[in-house]
């Protein structure tokens, strides 16, 4: 028989106005507010926009927050009215498919119910009110973390979804990166089985060989720069996290991470984001049969700080 406390119910979060008793980040400090929380619940909290810190809302859970500032819970956080997308970063368009170029800071769905703005439902309103083809809900098969700016299809048919889902799982979508790392990268091949959470309500890798998915990425370095290094990540697998994870654990955390730095000792780089791009995309068309391909600039972000770290 299960125990009482594995059938308790999630913790409940409510509004309210609490004062941090100590420094530290800001999950941390929430989840002392409400016992029993998980991390992941308190880190979905904060990053749906329900947490203000002094009066400002703060989205990064690894936000450092002082003894007596002021933590503010709303757990209905205002719907802001989406943007609509511009027509430059559509990439391709057509009956069954559409391509996109996503930039950084947006997310590809969302969140939770609340989150508005996100990617898909940017490219659902454009084809909504260009009342080209079919109307019925896009289909999602593959995404990019919201900080990563780059290539995305989206499916507009069944047929279509289902098509492209199927390449995803057989591997055979092609995919590569460019990247901004710290530290010298050896180029190689980087292989770990990926779980959910390694004990400390984050993702990375496992040597139990019965947990976890087996993730690969192969990386090739393209221009050692000061404490830096500019590389090309090809996609074998599609986890999550996965080149983020790879490179932190092997002592090389992209530029602008702010979730798998803890063990990273050497001297941090400032990024505006996350310097990752999705810069190659390439399919078989899951209706006609044709092979597209598709490739992205760098990004204006991107490109600074490379020039920066030449220099």
């Amino acid at each position: 028989m299960a125990h009482d406390a594995e059938r308790r119910p999630p913790v409940q979060f409510a509004d309210g106005t609490h004062v941090a008793s100590a420094n530290g980040p800001l999950d941390r400090i929430v989840r002392g507010f409400f016992p029993g929380a998980s991390w992941n619940a308190v880190r979905g909290l904060i990053e749906s926009g329900k947490v203000s810190v002094g009066g400002n809302v703060v989205r990064e859970s690894t936000h450092v927050v002082h003894s007596g500032a002021q933590i503010a819970i709303a757990m209905r956080a205002p719907r802001a009215r989406a943007p609509e997308l511009p027509s430059e970063l559509v990439v391709h368009q057509d009956m069954h498919l559409i391509v996109v170029h996503k930039p950084a800071g947006i997310s590809t769905v969302p969140y939770n119910e609340e989150e508005t703005g996100t990617l898909s439902e940017l490219v659902q309103a454009m084809l909504r009110r260009s009342n080209r083809g079919p109307q019925s809900p896009i289909g999602i098969v593959h995404r990019l973390d919201k900080d990563t700016s780059g290539l995305l299809v989206f499916a507009r048919t069944l047929a279509a979804t289902r098509g492209l889902k199927q390449q995803f799982r057989v591997h055979s979508v092609q995919r590569r990166y460019v990247a901004l790392a710290h530290g010298a990268v050896r180029a190689g091949r980087f292989e770990s089985r990926l779980v959910r959470d390694r004990g400390d309500g984050r993702r990375g890798s496992t040597e139990n060989p019965e947990l976890g998915r087996d993730a690969v990425t192969h990386v090739r370095v393209l221009e050692t720069l000061r404490d830096a290094t500019l590389i090309e990540c090809k996609l074998e697998t599609g986890r999550t996290h996965q080149i983020r994870i790879h490179l932190a654990e092997a002592g090389h955390p992209i530029l602008g991470e702010k979730v798998y730095t803890k063990e990273y000792r050497g001297r941090v780089i400032s990024a505006p984001r996350l310097m990752l791009h999705a810069f190659e995309l390439g399919f078989e068309h899951p209706v006609t049969g044709e092979r597209l391909h598709f490739e992205a600039p760098m990004p204006a972000d991107l490109r600074d700080v490379l020039v920066s770290l030449r220099g």
